[in-house]
């Protein structure tokens, strides 16, 4: 399949591969291409008839269609491929290719030079794998709890290319074979554009992780990418965009939040947290806001909305500065240093906080704030025990020369 190149019948993208269409996610058989052609030697294929197992998708269509009816909070372009898909009714796939690579049938019946597809075969990872994690751990069957159980859930997250894989072919299989759980979401992601282009590993399009770990830190590139996921739209990368957020947006607001606090309270309350007593109803609106931002940052990775999460850690962590801003604790320092300490330790409350709802964002440089806030074993906001040590900080991140990218 991925041998072939052509232009997709459907959306005349002149790129298609024999197995699906990049652009507009249509899954194709080869010879369903236009002009196609070898990508090895550029000749135009040669068709001949061959033998095949297929998966009879056509009888499940009717199953699908009430199924994929009954899936509330999945994201809009999801729901809506998946549907177009069964309601165009669906067509049977061959599910074994002429290969002398990849996995081998458990049968001779087609004779020599058969192996499965891939897609067919992938997507039973996810089922083998527990299968093989199971037995692993000494207890064979604790798989049932995750694909038998009504409290398991299982979220599959792809890039929207791979939705029919996800929400027809694989729970085909699953009814199919019967008693298993279908998947409770698909949260697939649109495509990555890089500088126009859509990002590809097989084409050599954008930026491998590899790559960004050489201009980047592993958590300023995690933000970054993900403060641009492309959830419900394409997003468009360069790596000056990504050295924009990162200057921007994590370092003026996440990493100068958490520079100044620590600063001001290694300096102003002789390097120890100090005592949580005396905070006025001001003290206690910024811990009630980063109380609340940590709630709907739960909410909203509960319903996979990701960026949206981020952004609302981002936004407490705005907050804790303008608090700061409004208090002034380096004026206070000289003018009423037990209220400077408050003020300072209200502020190490709230870094507390809004360093939970990032940690999943930023694991590296949370691990980093241990000393002072300890390790983050709930979900929730632990203030750091009033005389732990607080060293002078070094910055969370180094700002980026956009000069040099």
């Amino acid at each position: 399949d991925r041998y072939i190149e052509g232009t997709c019948p459907h959306c005349d993208y002149t790129e298609a591969r024999g197995d699906q269409c990049e652009d507009c996610g249509r899954t194709l058989d080869p010879e369903e291409l236009v002009d196609p052609r070898s990508k090895i030697t550029g000749s135009t294929p040669e068709l001949r008839s061959t033998e095949h197992f297929y998966l009879r998708l056509s009888d499940f269509t009717e199953r699908l269609g009430e199924w994929l009816g009954t899936r509330e909070g999945w994201r809009r372009h999801v729901l809506n491929f998946s549907k177009g898909w069964v309601d165009e009714g669906l067509q049977d796939r061959a599910i074994t290719r002429d290969l002398d690579w990849g996995i081998e049938l458990p049968v001779d019946d087609l004779g020599p030079g058969k192996r499965i597809y891939v897609w067919f075969e992938a997507v039973i990872g996810y089922l083998s794998a527990a299968k093989e994690w199971a037995r692993a751990s000494g207890d064979p069957e604790a798989w049932r709890d995750w694909w038998e159980s009504d409290d398991a859930r299982s979220v599959y997250f792809i890039g929207k290319d791979n939705i029919p894989f996800h929400t027809i072919i694989w729970p085909a299989m699953l009814i199919g074979y019967g008693g298993l759980n279908l998947p409770t979401d698909v949260p697939a992601n649109q495509y990555v554009t890089f500088k126009g282009g859509k990002a590809s590993a097989s084409r050599g399009v954008g930026l491998t992780i590899g790559e960004g770990l050489e201009l980047f830190e592993a958590d300023a590139l995690r933000y970054a990418l993900a403060a641009s996921l492309p959830e419900q739209s394409d997003t468009d990368l360069s790596v000056e965009e990504i050295g924009r957020r990162i200057n921007e947006e994590l370092v003026a607001t996440w990493g100068n939040l958490v520079n100044r606090v620590l600063s001001m309270v290694h300096k102003t309350c002789e390097g120890v947290v100090p005592e949580a007593d005396g905070r006025n109803a001001e003290d206690l609106a910024v811990l009630a806001t980063v109380d609340a931002a940590l709630a709907t940052v739960t909410d909203q990775i509960e319903e996979v909305e990701l960026r949206a999460a981020l952004r609302t850690g981002m936004d407490a962590a705005a907050s804790v500065n303008a608090y700061l801003n409004a208090t002034e604790p380096w004026k206070l320092a000289k003018t009423d240093p037990g209220r400077a300490r408050v003020v300072l330790g209200t502020a190490l409350a709230a870094v507390a906080g809004v360093r939970v709802s990032l940690s999943p964002y930023l694991p590296f440089t949370t691990l980093a704030l241990e000393d002072v806030f300890g390790p983050v074993l709930a979900w929730k906001r632990v203030e750091p025990a009033p005389g732990t040590p607080v060293s002078k900080p070094t910055p969370l991140f180094t700002k980026i020369d956009l000069d040099e990218l």
